[in-house]
Order: C-alpha cells, then sequence, then structure tokens
C-alpha cells in the first residue's frame, strides 16, 4: 500500500500571503491543532514545502 502523510497546522495563517493561506485549505486544514492524512506524493509534498513554516508534517507507513 502506498505511504501516507499525518500534517497537523501548528502555527495560524495570519499575517501570511494569500497563496500560502489557500495552499493550507487545500491540504484540508481549517485550524491550528486540526490534523489531516494525505497521500505521500510529489504534488502534497510541494504544497507541504510551500507551507513548512505553518505545518509539521509524520510519514505513515501503510
Amino acid at each position: 500500500m502506498a505511504k501516507r502523510l499525518k500534517i497537523r497546522q501548528t502555527r495560524s495563517t495570519i499575517n501570511c500571503k494569500e497563496d500560502q493561506k489557500r495552499t493550507v485549505r487545500a491540504l484540508g486544514l481549517r485550524r491550528i491543532r486540526h490534523t489531516v492524512e494525505q497521500p505521500d506524493n510529489p504534488q502534497i509534498r510541494g504544497m507541504v514545502f510551500k507551507v513548512k513554516h505553518l505545518v509539521e508534517v509524520e510519514e505513515l507507513e501503510a
């Protein structure tokens, strides 16, 4: 089975650039301490890299 990423928002998007706010929303995060699981693929990795200062990521095994 494919690997998954557990992504948790740790900081607020207030005073962030609009594209970063949209990226956090596109990842499925809605508020601080909200956690979502996403598939581990290059698109999600790129989104996480863009907002790495706002989230923490944990790799999950299948």
